[in-house]
C-alpha cells in the first residue's frame, strides 16, 4: 500500500494533468445525468451522447418519461445495448422520482440505490457531480485497473471493496475529481492492454512500471 504522501502526490499530479476533468456525459437536468449513466452501462459515453439529444427532445420532462411507452424508449436507446432493460429502468425510475421524490433526484446513497437500475457507481456519480458530496468515489473499469496498478488497493477486483479502500485514503474534497481524472488517464495513457508508460505522469509512483 502507498503512504498518504504518495497518495496525495498521485492525486495532485492527476489533477494537474487533467485540470478540466469532468463527467464526459452530456446533461442539463439532474435526471438526464441519471438516465445517461444507466445508458452508459456496457456502452461508451460517446455513444450515449450521440443518442441522448433525440431522447431528451422526444421526452423533454420527467413526466414525459414516466408516461412513455417503454417500446418507444427502446427505439431511441437501441444502439446502447441491453436496450430493453435500460428503457424499462428509465421509465420505472421516472415514475419513482415523481411518486416518491417530488420529481427530484435524491441526494443520499440509500435513496439513490433504491431507484430502478441504480447501483453504487451511478449513485456516487450523482452525489459527486450533482450534489458535490465530499468522498464520492466512482469505481469503474478504469478505476479498478489503475488503482491496482498504482498500488492504491491491493489486488482487489470488487468495485465496492475498492470504493471503501479508496475512501480511506483519498482526500474527500478531491475524490470525485480523482475518479474523473482516472477515466481520462485510462483512455489516454493507462490502457488495459498496452499502457503508454513512457508518457505517464505517474510512472515514478506506479508499482507496475518496470522502467
Amino acid at each position: 500500500m502507498r503512504t498518504q504522501e504518495q497518495v496525495n502526490e498521485i492525486v495532485r499530479l492527476l489533477l494537474a494533468e487533467y485540470p478540466e476533468a469532468d463527467c464526459t456525459l452530456d446533461w442539463r437536468k439532474d435526471y438526464e445525468l441519471l438516465f445517461s449513466v444507466r445508458l452508459a452501462a456496457q456502452c461508451t459515453d460517446e455513444r450515449v451522447n450521440q443518442i441522448s439529444p433525440a431522447l431528451f427532445e422526444r421526452f423533454p420532462t420527467l413526466e414525459a418519461f414516466a408516461q412513455a411507452d417503454v417500446a418507444e424508449v427502446e427505439q431511441y436507446v437501441h444502439s446502447c445495448g441491453f436496450f430493453r432493460a435500460k428503457a424499462r429502468d428509465i421509465v420505472a425510475c421516472a415514475n419513482v422520482l415523481l411518486e416518491k421524490h417530488g420529481g427530484k433526484v435524491p441526494s443520499t446513497m440509500e435513496e439513490l440505490t433504491a431507484l430502478p437500475g441504480v447501483g453504487r457507481k451511478t449513485a456516487n456519480l450523482i452525489l459527486g457531480d450533482v450534489y458535490k458530496v465530499p468522498g464520492s468515489t466512482v469505481v469503474d473499469t478504469h478505476c479498478i485497473r489503475i488503482s491496482n496498478r498504482l498500488g492504491l488497493v491491493d489486488d482487489l477486483k470488487d468495485p465496492v471493496k475498492i470504493e471503501m479502500e479508496l475512501r480511506k485514503i483519498l482526500p474527500p474534497e478531491h475524490s470525485s475529481a480523482f475518479c474523473h481524472c482516472i477515466v481520462l488517464h485510462g483512455r489516454a495513457v493507462c490502457d488495459a492492454r498496452k499502457p503508454d508508460c513512457g508518457n505517464c505522469c505517474l510512472r515514478h509512483l506506479c508499482q507496475t512500471f518496470s522502467g
